[in-house]
């Protein structure tokens, strides 16, 4: 019977403390109890399950498919976002605001951002964010190559920099193709003083924001130039590649996808990438699901944000069994 009515005063300070929102403070100068029993009190509503904590997910949210993801990839987290389609266009536009919203109210000060260009998802998330009033980053780095053909080049460019000015951060631009002609072209241009000081601080990157790429690149790296030739891309399939990021391309394990290819590309590596604390990746669609796939294998990715249909393909067995043909 004592217990009972230990847990009837319990279940009365839970009552007056999360119904009738009174203060701590307050239930103990009402019950002429100590505030440090009230507080225990209340633990101990949790423990005998008089007080049951139930989060029901907002209309337009995946809880369930974010957990899904985070726990089969080991994801620090997962954004999946509502769309009403699954069409690339409308896919990147609410990846971009997802993903704007997440970097603004993530942003740690002094932060050094590492950021891919040539991604068009990443472009709609620099769409969506807001200055920050009191600037937050420190550097803002091109991570891959931003030279190209002059109509597409701009945006690549301009990504960089109003991601900088946006976050009060200073832009360091890879004044450099994304891949070179040769090996021994790459060689020369990464020697240059300028492009060295931006490749220099890859290792001090704090936060990366990195597209996922299917073998055939998107249109906008295509216009760029940044590219390799059908042939090579086909020696890459041939040798298991899936997608790449940055250019850096790997298997549908994750396991890097080694060609001379490598040897050509100015920008970060895939090895330099794992070594960073946060990296956030913004993908999602029917041709992208192999790579993405691959990517959060690999082991690189801290958070994916993509869309509903593509969540659903990424932690479906039946997918995995496609795949594995």
């Amino acid at each position: 019977m004592s217990r009972l009515n230990e847990l009837r005063m319990i279940a009365r300070v839970a009552q007056m403390y999360h119904v009738e929102n009174q203060r701590q403070a307050d239930i103990a100068k009402h019950l002429r109890i100590s505030q440090a029993t009230i507080s225990r009190m209340l633990k101990r509503a949790q423990e005998e399950e008089i007080v049951r904590t139930t989060v029901v997910a907002p209309s337009g949210t995946y809880a369930d498919l974010e957990a899904a993801l985070r726990d089969k990839y080991d994801l620090s987290e997962a954004i999946v976002v509502e769309c009403s389609e699954d069409r690339d266009g409308a896919i990147m536009a609410r990846i971009g605001e997802a993903a704007a919203h997440f970097v603004e109210a993530t942003l740690q000060p002094g932060e050094i951002i590492g950021v891919s260009s040539w991604s068009e998802t990443i472009l709609k998330m620099v769409d969506n964010i807001h200055p920050m009033k009191s600037g937050k980053a420190k550097f803002v780095v091109q991570t891959l190559g931003g030279m190209g053909d002059p109509t597409v080049q701009i945006h690549a460019n301009q990504l960089t920099t109003r991601l900088a000015r946006l976050t009060g951060a200073e832009a360091f631009l890879l004044s450099a193709p994304g891949v070179a002609q040769s090996r021994e072209a790459k060689l020369v241009l990464s020697g240059d003083a300028y492009v060295r000081e931006t490749m220099d601080l890859f290792e001090k990157v704090t936060l990366a924001i990195v597209g996922i790429g299917a073998i055939e690149p998107s249109s906008m790296l295509a216009r760029s130039g940044n590219v390799f030739s059908t042939r090579e891309l086909a020696a890459v399939k041939e040798a298991g590649g899936v997608g790449d990021v940055s250019l850096r391309f790997f298997d549908i394990d994750g396991n890097p996808v080694k060609t001379p290819l490598d040897e050509r590309v100015i920008g970060m590596t895939l090895a330099e990438l794992a070594r960073i604390d946060r990296v956030i990746a913004l993908a999602g669609g029917q041709s992208k699901t192999r790579a993405i796939q691959g990517a959060l294998k690999a082991g690189i990715i801290d958070l994916l944000v993509t869309d509903k249909f593509t969540a659903g393909r990424l932690v479906s067995d039946v997918h995995d069994q496609i795949q594995s043909e």
